[in-house]
C-alpha cells in the first residue's frame, strides 16, 4: 500500500492512528487550553474579538499567524429601530455561535468518519434557532434566560457509502461545540472595574 493510498480527506491515516494511540496512552499530553477576548469599540454592541495563542499539553502555542480578529455588532434593521445612528450591519455573536456549532458538527462527523474508514462525499449542516431579546434589553427578568432560545435545530445533509443515521448522530454529538451549547456549563464570571466618576449608571453593580 502506497503513501497516497493512506491519505483521505487531507489526513494521513497512519499519523492519525499514531496520534490516537498517543492520546490514549498519555491523555494529559493532548489537553487543550483555549480562549478569546473582545474589546469594546465605543459604539454600543460593537466589539472586536481576538483569538491568538492556545495551550497544548501545558505548552503555550503562540505565533503571529494565529492572531485572528473578528468585528462583531448587530443587525442593521434592529439597530436602526433601536436608535443607533449610522447603523451598519455586522455579524452578530449569536450567529457566530450558530456557525461555530454547524462547523463543529462537521468536525465531529468527518474526524470520526476518517478514523472509521467511512467516506463522506457531501456534508452540510444547517443550524437555526428562534431568539427572544427580552432578557437582553432588560424587558424580562434574568431568571427567564433559559427561555431566550427556542427550537434550536441542526439539520445534517450527508452523502456517502456505508453511512448510518444513528452513527452520524453519534459523531455529531461528539463535536466540542455541541457539548458547549447543549450541556450545562459553569461559567465563572470575574468582574474587574475602576470608578472614574460619581454618576449613577443604569446598572447597579453593588
Amino acid at each position: 500500500m502506497t503513501d497516497d493510498q493512506r491519505l483521505t480527506h487531507g489526513v494521513d491515516l497512519e499519523t492519525l492512528e499514531g496520534f490516537a494511540e498517543h492520546a490514549a496512552a498519555d491523555p494529559e499530553a493532548v489537553q487543550l487550553g483555549l480562549g478569546a477576548s473582545a474589546t469594546y469599540e465605543g459604539t454600543c454592541a460593537h466589539s472586536v474579538a481576538k483569538i491568538d495563542s492556545y495551550e497544548l499539553g501545558g505548552e503555550t502555542i503562540d505565533r503571529e499567524t494565529r492572531e485572528y480578529t473578528v468585528p462583531y455588532g448587530g443587525w442593521k434593521e434592529v439597530l436602526d429601530a433601536g436608535g443607533w445612528v449610522g447603523a451598519t450591519d455586522r455579524m452578530e455573536p449569536i450567529e457566530a455561535a450558530l456557525s461555530a456549532l454547524a462547523a463543529c458538527i462537521n468536525v465531529g462527523i468527518t474526524i470520526n468518519a476518517v478514523a472509521s474508514g467511512v467516506d463522506v462525499e457531501h456534508l452540510e449542516t444547517r443550524v437555526r434557532t428562534d431568539f427572544d431579546p427580552a432578557v437582553l434589553f432588560n424587558l424580562a427578568d434574568i431568571g427567564e434566560a433559559d427561555a431566550v432560545f427556542e427550537n434550536l435545530t441542526a439539520e445534517i445533509d450527508v452523502d456517502g457509502d456505508d453511512l448510518e443515521a444513528d452513527l452520524i448522530d453519534e459523531w455529531a454529538r461528539r463535536a466540542p461545540v455541541y457539548t458547549l451549547v447543549s450541556l450545562a456549563q459553569d461559567v465563572e464570571l470575574t468582574v474587574e472595574h475602576s470608578r472614574t466618576g460619581g454618576g449613577q449608571g443604569l446598572i447597579d453593580d453593588g
